[in-house]
């Protein structure tokens, strides 16, 4: 079996926006870059890169404690995106931390102290640009308890 390819289409409306199609059946999205470069009206790339990072998170830990036959829903998360400059003085995502927060108590969860140790491991979109950018992670349940 070979490995999957993933393909996307983006086609400029104008200037910084673009709009961005993944696929029958899945809804287009207009991405744009902030004032003053763009308008804003969508998404920037750097959005959508935490956006990606947080989305492949969520699913990783959800996969790994439905694995166990249990229930975190809903999982919350947050992706913070610190821009700084590089050594020739270019803007570059320099680092991102994001946090997980389960829908329910932790100690409702079986098995979460593996699933806590591994689930980071699996998540494909993480561990490709965290071998670029720092990436960090907390891990909260419901009541705001830090598992992670």
């Amino acid at each position: 079996m070979s490995d999957p390819i993933i393909s996307v289409q983006l086609e400029q409306i104008k200037d910084f926006q673009f709009e961005i199609s993944f696929g029958e059946g899945i809804p287009t999205v207009l991405g744009d870059e902030p004032h003053p470069i763009g308008e804003g009206k969508g998404p920037s790339p750097v959005q959508f890169l935490a956006a990606a990072v947080g989305n492949c998170l969520c699913d990783s830990l959800f996969f790994a404690i439905k694995k166990y036959k249990q229930d975190p829903q809903p999982i919350h998360c947050t992706v913070t995106a610190k821009i700084g400059r590089n050594d020739q003085n270019r803007l570059r995502v320099t680092e991102m931390h994001c946090v997980l927060t389960l829908g329910v108590p932790a100690e409702t969860l079986e098995h979460l102290d593996r699933v806590l140790a591994s689930f980071e491991a699996f998540c494909t979109v993480t561990q490709s640009v965290g071998q670029g950018i720092p990436i960090t992670t907390e891990v909260f349940d419901s009541h705001r308890k830090k598992l992670k």
